[in-house]
């Protein structure tokens, strides 16, 4: 059966880590194994990290570079040579690829992130492989992924992908470092996220000098992915076969089990596409009616507003301890909320002097996280 399927392979993987220079073998390897996977008619897309490390190898950085100025310029030089190896590779092997460069903002906008995927479902029906990585030349921190295991998440979940797999450094998730701790256990299926919460897994954030990623990174992508329907495998870089082994039922790294219920992909964009721009404090009431009964977020039930947003900006939902229980898009502006909170949906028009909307938050527009 043809699927979707969206491949992310990291820093760590793509160079060797005394050098930062390509590791051509892995590059080759991969590239045949997607190009077999095209040829069995399924649909790939090859997210790719390196352009920030194969820069710093290009011109002899002993170290990724910390200002943004500097960072932005070495993934111009890296970019281009990286997409070189990629271009040179599957031509080779008689397969087109598509170069596509992304920022949050691409999928922030809800105009932007719908011709993203039209995109994507072009390439795709035209049998090429995009080969995607974030914008690094000219995104800014407050509109950045952070890091490509998160834009791998959302870009399988925007094109409704069947598997995710994260190439990385390890064979697979362990219970804790396998580094640190020798008798660390290898769990080789995650059915819930929240199995991981009782084991201390001792991963910091990042896995080498060149990357930016780690194993908290990617738990946070198979929580994206796997809340869209999607089955995430994290397993080895250095050995791309293991892909279609994985394919065929072999239980190699860790699969994590995708949601039984997928969330919508309006909600999926609410939750994951865009940025918060302020919290809503609910008091246990409102905690519970969103968390039980999939209600409207009404002002009675506001205790603090934390921000400067506008209507219909996305916003954080937490209760009185902090804890973030939902995302959503507000009917009112941060400076009218602390007018209302608390107060009758009946009252609003009578506070504010014009007639608004009775929720603050509708259903439609509220995920649970």
């Amino acid at each position: 059966m043809s699927e979707t399927i969206v491949v992310k392979i990291g820093t760590s993987s793509l160079t060797r880590p005394e050098t930062g220079q390509l590791a051509l073998s892995v590059i080759a390897t991969l590239a045949e194994v997607l190009c077999s996977l095209r040829q069995q008619g399924h649909r790939v897309i090859l997210v790719s990290s390196g352009a920030v490390g194969v820069g710093c190898g290009r011109l002899g950085l002993s170290d990724r570079p910390k200002s943004i100025g500097l960072k932005q310029a070495v993934a111009a030089v890296g970019q281009g040579r990286l997409m070189r190896v990629y271009d040179d590779l599957f031509d080779t092997l008689q397969q087109p690829i598509a170069q596509v460069l992304l920022t949050r903002h691409d999928l922030v906008s809800r105009h932007r992130y719908l011709n993203v995927l039209n995109t994507f479902r072009e390439l795709l029906e035209l049998g090429v492989i995009p080969i995607v990585n974030e914008n690094d030349t000219v995104a800014v921190d407050e509109l950045k992924f952070g890091d490509n295991d998160t834009l791998s998440a959302l870009v399988a979940s925007l094109v409704e992908a069947s598997w995710l797999f994260l190439l990385t450094d390890v064979d697979r998730l362990y219970s804790a470092d396998p580094r640190l701790v020798p008798d660390a256990q290898p769990i080789t299926l995650v059915r819930d996220l929240k199995e991981l919460a009782s084991l201390q897994i001792q991963t910091g954030q990042q896995g080498s000098r060149w990357g930016t990623g780690g194993m908290v990174t990617k738990i946070a992508a198979a929580r994206i992915a796997t809340s869209a329907g999607i089955r995430v495998v994290i397993t080895e870089g250095s050995q791309p076969g293991n892909i279609p082994r994985i394919l065929q039922g072999e239980t190699l790294g860790t699969q994590f089990a995708p949601q039984p219920e997928p969330t919508s992909a309006r909600k999926r964009w609410i939750a994951y596409g865009l940025i918060p721009r302020g919290k809503l404090y609910v008091d246990d009431g409102a905690k519970k009616a969103i968390a039980s009964g999939g209600k409207s977020l009404l002002a009675a039930g506001i205790t603090e507003v934390e921000g400067d947003f506008d209507a219909n900006d996305a916003v954080l939902l937490c209760d009185r301890n902090g804890q973030e229980i939902a995302r959503g898009l507000v009917n009112y502006t941060s400076s009218e909320l602390q007018r209302i909170r608390g107060q009758h949906s009946r009252e609003i028009s009578k506070i504010l002097g014009y007639e608004g909307a009775e929720t603050i938050i509708h259903r439609d527009n509220l995920v649970l996280l």
